[in-house]
């Protein structure tokens, strides 16, 4: 059974799909952007803000399923600049300091709304 995971803590979707979807004890989480749900809009700064907000969408996600950053098993990231990846990975550790997920980062030509990084997460419980 699919069921759809939505959160107001999260930003919206800016198409066709859901912020997450459930499916028996797994939780898919749509790649999230920097885009603080309050305003709507990208946050200011470089990289680290960027992915500290795209860290924080995918928390308030997480936690609308009842599930948490331990239980976090894959996870995509998406840069715009290969540049960016020590400082993404530097924020992204943060949420991850013990038995880290697997993972795998990509530079990408571009992205939605001409971000610096975009995550996607797979979480399992």
């Amino acid at each position: 059974m699919k069921q759809i995971i939505h959160t107001e803590k999260a930003p919206k979707a800016i198409g066709p799909y859901s912020q997450a979807i459930k499916s028996g004890n797994t939780l898919y989480i749509s790649g999230q952007i920097p885009v603080n749900p309050s305003s709507g809009k990208i946050v200011e700064g470089g990289i680290v803000e960027q992915t500290e907000q795209v860290m924080e969408n995918i928390s308030a996600i997480l936690n609308e399923a009842d599930y948490s950053f331990a239980d976090v098993v894959k996870s995509t990231c998406l840069l715009n600049d290969m540049k960016n990846f020590e400082a993404m990975n530097k924020v992204y550790g943060k949420y991850y300091s013990e038995n880290p997920p697997a993972r795998a980062a990509f530079a990408v030509k571009e992205l939605p709304l001409n971000v610096l990084v975009e995550i996607e997460t797979i979480a399992v419980k």
